[in-house]
């Protein structure tokens, strides 16, 4: 709204109900700001202003107690609703917090012995591959279907596994020889 417009309203209001407009001036928004200034307008007595301003702060005051001291078992249930859902919620937040860990330290459990896979170095493996002990030694391509398209290259003699058909297919590995896997 435009300011000028709630000014000219209040005005118009206070002007027509007239001096008792004081007493309920702060129940309205717009009236309350310009009640002294519009009272001043009219010419109203000073010791008039504090009497009609005394008795609406005084209605105001009362009429808010009011409302507290009739709805306080309406607010005292309303908060006790909100206690008992904060703790419920916290209940809530413990058991996730809870399962949550529970199922990292599943995890982190089960594939611990992955951590643990023996790895070799690039050059170590290069010279066992040109060392006299060549034969002892398969090396597997394991990648996946996103990252391994049929025309790419691999390592020279290696061979390729599919890692959807691990199960069956590393049956087929021979038993006696070295097997070394890359991935990407």
């Amino acid at each position: 709204m435009n300011p000028e417009t709630c000014i000219l309203r209040s005005a118009e209001s206070f002007y027509k109900r007239g001096k008792a407009t004081l007493v309920i001036a702060k129940f309205i928004p717009g009236i309350n700001t310009m009640a002294a200034p519009l009272a001043g307008s009219m010419k109203m007595r000073f010791g008039q202003f504090l009497r009609l301003d005394f008795a609406g702060a005084l209605l105001y005051s009362v009429t808010y107690l009011a409302v507290g001291y009739l709805s306080r078992d309406f607010l005292a249930a309303t908060l006790n609703g909100f206690h008992a859902a904060g703790r419920a919620m916290e209940v809530v937040v413990f058991v996730a917090l809870v399962i949550y860990a529970t199922y990292r330290i599943t995890q982190f459990v089960r594939y611990k012995k992955y951590r643990i896979m023996p790895r070799i170095q690039v050059q170590e493996l290069a010279a066992r591959l040109a060392s006299d002990q060549a034969g002892r030694v398969l090396i597997v391509d394991v990648r996946s279907h996103g990252y391994y398209d049929i025309g790419s290259e691999r390592i020279k003699g290696s061979i390729r596994i599919e890692p959807n058909n691990l199960d069956e297919e590393i049956k087929n590995l021979p038993k006696d020889r070295d097997i070394y896997l890359y991935c990407t």
